[in-house]
Order: C-alpha cells, then structure tokens, then sequence
C-alpha cells in the first residue's frame, strides 16, 4: 500500500507540473526527471514514461525529408532517424541498421511498448535494412514511426499490417 501511495503522488506531481507554467513545456524538465529518480516508481513504469517521451520527441520529426545517410534534422535515413531519437535521450544505439542484429533485447511481437525497435529486413538484400519505433503497440498491427526512402521520402507512421512490411519483419527489440 505505502508502495501504492508513493506511485501515486510521483503521477500527481509529474502531473500538476506537467501541465503548468513551465518554460520547457512540461515533460523534459529536471525537475521532474529528479522526482521520478527520488520516488518509488517501478522501473517498469519509468521505462514506459520514456517510451512516451521517446515517441512524443519523434512525432515532431514527422515529415522530415528522407536523405541517405542523414542523421539530423535537415534529413534522416532510417537508422539515422532511430539513432537522432534515442541519443536525445542519452541511449546509445548503434548508427547502422546492420548494427541492430545482435542489439538490444529481443521480445515477442505481442509484447512490444511504445518505444520498442522493429527490424526489417532490406528490401534487396537478406540482412537487416530497415528500423522503426513503435509509436501504437498492437502486435502484428502495430504503428512505427521511421524515416522512409519509398514513395513518401520522409518521417511518416507506417502499420506493420502493411505486406511489404509484414513480410520483411524481422524482430522486436527492447533497448530501454
């Protein structure tokens, strides 16, 4: 219970100062990283806070030009876009999406949180070419967002439902 009530009032407190008058716009404060970090809070529930953030932080990237190799705000490849995002946050991923084969924790399809990695395989060769982040976890119709060089050249949500690339999935991984 008492492990209950403290949960409770960190989600109080992120909450009242969310919405108020900060200058940073709520979320990406210290002040309220330092009280999830002081509180009681499960890990996995800060693990899912940042999930959060991480998909919040690539939605204001949607529609940002695909360029080969890119890896900022003027441009993103695919890893390139995975990469920018999650070293916002101080994650270190690797920059390649060949990188990711042996990267991270793998988990069930079923099982993936927003945040999570999926991987896809190239669309010429047989090896990993392609990477999103889940922003609507639903198993095999999960939504990602990802940066793609097809027909729309840009930071776009694409569902996993989509053949091309329910046929070309590879894995998801876990790297929170």
């Amino acid at each position: 219970m008492k492990l209950t009530l403290f949960i409770g009032l960190s989600v109080l407190v992120l909450g009242s100062s969310a919405y108020g008058s900060s200058k940073t716009g709520g979320f990406s404060s210290q002040k309220n990283e330092t009280i999830v970090k002081d509180t009681l809070v499960d890990p996995i529930d800060n693990n899912t806070y940042l999930g959060y953030k991480i998909v919040n932080f690539g939605m204001g990237l949607l529609g940002t030009p695909y360029v080969a190799a890119g890896c900022s705000k003027n441009g993103f490849d695919c890893s390139g876009f995975v990469y920018f995002v999650f070293n916002n946050f101080k994650i270190k991923v690797p920059r390649s999406s060949s990188q990711f084969k042996n990267f991270g924790k793998e988990i069930p399809i079923s099982d993936v949180k927003k945040g999570d990695i999926l991987l896809f395989l190239s669309p010429t060769r047989n090896v990993i070419g392609h990477m999103g982040i889940v922003t609507n976890p639903k198993g095999m119709e999960s939504d990602f967002i990802h940066s793609t060089s097809g027909r729309e050249m840009k930071v776009v949500i694409t569902s996993l439902k989509k053949p091309g690339y329910t046929r070309r999935f590879v894995k998801a991984i876990r790297v929170l």
